[in-house]
């Protein structure tokens, strides 16, 4: 998630909720959410439209559309930070009650929220735990995987000030046409809130029990005013994509019978994913500085056959060199957020040998991505930006058909996904290919 602005000529990002407000902007926005509150509160239905365009009532996080059943779990490895800390979606057995997960599942989420915005952390935890405390996502908790088939793999990447539940409509979608998707924590002090386990020694060397482990919680660094923050974001990605990596290896080892201990209480049998993984199809998914992330990561390993960057803020990878990435890569931009030398990046990345691509959701905002969309009524999605001109619902079946019909095509998958083939070329309703910004003249073609 990102917010961009202009100081003077210079072009400011910072990757958090939509906006930034002072004290006294922070008094308008408690009034109006307070008074909004019957729109917000915790429901999971889809909207109600009341009259006039984009006037939603309810709105609540889509389930999967797909033939398959989700479930999801939290996987975490270590101790220490070197570890791995990802939720996994899947395909699940359709049998059998199971319990969905809260979509925010511990307060230190929204603490790290209110930091990311600057903002007290008081009044931000209660007003975000009164209006989404209760908010769960449409998937099975620790139910058990499906197994009998090989799926393909995505290791997914959120973004700046983001964490690993907050993208569930898009993990979810994806797991119910039959993926496999791990969402990465990252623990490079890019998220709110992370957390990981270390052993605590006992107090007294006599007492029984040996070493426990306890939580060490890390928070979004916030650079300090006139802070350079290129260095910060390049250490940042690397770390990032390291940590996708290892995702990816831990997934695989399961994979082929070799398991790492979860740190974390669940039931969840990971010897039903033996033999479930393709192997030949892995991909890497993302956005903003998770976008850069999954190409960050294709350039670091081959095994990732293609990806797909969702609105990417490229800042991290303005020095890359892009020659060494081979795999094919679609580009799904929000109408409203980009700048042109963002843009710019991108097409550093052209090829006439493989294929990149690049479309525009018609009135799509840079939070459209993300499920915080889905959970704000019209007055307060349009105040925080969390919505755009565009119907929620439609965005988001416009990111995902895009993106299962590039993995169909690159992943050599035998579906359906290919009837959206027409949105990877930027046609369609809501969609252009290519960028809506007005580009140098030698920059203003993408081949097609």
């Amino acid at each position: 998630m990102q917010l961009t602005w202009q100081s003077g000529s210079r072009l400011l990002c910072e990757e958090s909720l939509p906006v930034c407000v002072g004290a006294q902007e922070w008094e308008l926005v408690k009034q109006r959410v307070y008074s909004a509150a019957h729109w917000t509160r915790g429901n999971s239905q889809r909207p109600r439209v009341m009259g006039g365009h984009n006037s939603v009532q309810f709105s609540g996080i889509p389930q999967g559309k797909g033939p398959h059943a989700v479930g999801s779990m939290d996987f975490m490895s270590g101790p220490s930070n070197q570890g791995s800390f990802f939720r996994l979606y899947y395909p699940c057995a359709e049998a059998g009650h199971y319990e969905e997960p809260l979509w925010i599942p511990r307060k230190e989420y929204y603490l790290g929220l209110a930091d990311t915005l600057k903002l007290n952390r008081f009044a931000v935890n209660f007003f975000l735990c009164y209006y989404f405390g209760s908010v769960k996502s449409p998937a099975r908790w620790n139910a058990p995987f499906k197994p009998g088939e090989q799926y393909p793999l995505i290791i997914f990447s959120h973004g700046l000030g983001a964490f690993r539940t907050l993208y569930s409509a898009i993990c979810i979608e994806l797991a119910s046409q039959g993926f496999v998707v791990a969402a990465v924590e990252h623990r490079d002090r890019s998220a709110s809130a992370t957390y990981y386990l270390q052993e605590k020694s006992p107090s007294d060397p006599g007492e029984p029990g040996g070493p426990t482990l306890e939580e060490v919680w890390l928070y979004n660094k916030i650079l300090k005013a006139g802070e350079d923050e290129y260095p910060l974001r390049v250490q940042q990605v690397n770390q990032r994509a390291e940590e996708c990596i290892r995702a990816l290896d831990i997934i695989l080892n399961f994979n082929a019978g070799k398991h790492t201990a979860n740190l974390l209480p669940s039931d969840f049998d990971w010897n039903l994913l033996k033999d479930s993984i393709d192997v030949q199809r892995i991909a890497a998914v993302g956005h903003s500085f998770g976008a850069a992330t999954a190409i960050k990561s294709l350039g670091r390993d081959s095994r990732f056959r293609c990806g797909v960057a969702l609105d990417a803020w490229m800042f991290p990878l303005k020095d890359e060199i892009f020659s060494n990435i081979r795999q094919p890569v679609l580009f799904v931009n929000s109408e409203k957020f980009h700048w042109v030398n963002n843009i710019l990046l991108m097409k550093k990345m052209e090829s006439t040998s493989i294929e990149r691509k690049m479309i525009t959701i018609k009135g799509a905002v840079h939070q459209s991505f993300p499920d915080f969309t889905f959970l704000a009524g019209y007055m307060v999605g349009k105040l925080f930006k969390l919505k755009g001109d565009i119907d929620p619902y439609v965005a988001m079946d416009i990111i995902n058909n895009v993106t299962l019909a590039f993995l169909q095509r690159h992943l050599d998958l035998h579906k359906d996904f290919n009837q959206w083939d027409a949105l990877i070329d930027g046609k369609g309703e809501f969609v252009m290919p290519g960028t809506n910004l007005d580009l140098p003249p030698a920059e203003s073609e993408i081949p097609q």
